[in-house]
């Protein structure tokens, strides 16, 4: 039988979360912390013109985009079968799942991966963002605290792995490893198939990382 957690802070939810929308993002501001990710993206960019990029961005989308963020506490990923989650389990260790794409009941994917975690005895949670809407200050405090309770190796995951498991890596890095900047937001890159740029719906969380700053102890980006 899955456990059941039940959370105070605000968007962590078992059941009847769907996807967010999508909302009007604030103007672009040139900051230390926006040049550091347009360098990063005209680097790629000029390997995505020799046909690199074009195709390792196609790769993460087409499959898992499973990375390390933390060895032995934090993992990220696109939606994951159960076959990937029982590989996972046996080979990481995982006892538990952050599904960042919040609780969908009914939905094939949700029923299936409900089900897989109850089976492998792995900790689901639900906690909905969007990834086209910048985080609320209650959102980003609720997923931090989300993210420092944490007890055991973690797989965290929304759809693509890209964007929301970006976020929430780069949080984790920041608030619970206490990581440097620098490395914290590398997890919003190319590398995971995440495009940093403010014609990007996804910019929304470029934003959003750039608001959680201060909190992290980042004062000069």
């Amino acid at each position: 039988m899955e456990r059941k957690t039940a959370h105070k802070t605000a968007g962590i939810a078992t059941a009847g979360e769907g996807e967010g929308g999508m909302t009007r993002l604030p103007k672009l501001r040139l900051r230390g912390a926006w040049g550091r990710r347009l360098g990063v993206f005209c680097l790629g960019l000029s390997v995505l013109l020799l046909g690199g990029a074009g195709s390792y961005a196609g790769y993460t989308y087409l499959n898992d985009n499973f990375h390390v963020v933390k060895a032995g506490s934090l993992y990220r990923s696109a939606q994951p079968t159960p076959e990937l989650l029982a590989e996972w389990k046996q080979r990481y260790g995982l006892t538990t799942i952050v599904n960042l794409r919040g609780a969908n009941p009914g939905a094939p994917w949700y029923e299936a991966e409900k089900a897989a975690a109850a089976r492998l005895g792995l900790r689901l949670i639900d906690y909905r963002i969007s990834a086209k809407r910048v985080l609320s200050g209650e959102e980003t405090s609720g997923l931090v605290s989300l993210l420092a309770g944490l007890d055991g190796p973690t797989l965290v995951h929304c759809m693509s792995g890209a964007d929301r498991s970006g976020i929430a890596s780069a949080y984790y890095l920041a608030s619970v490893n206490k990581a440097g900047e620098e490395e914290a937001e590398s997890q919003l890159s190319l590398w995971y198939g995440h495009v940093p740029l403010w014609f990007s719906p996804f910019y929304a969380m470029d934003i959003s990382f750039e608001a959680a700053e201060p909190g992290f102890g980042y004062l000069d980006s």
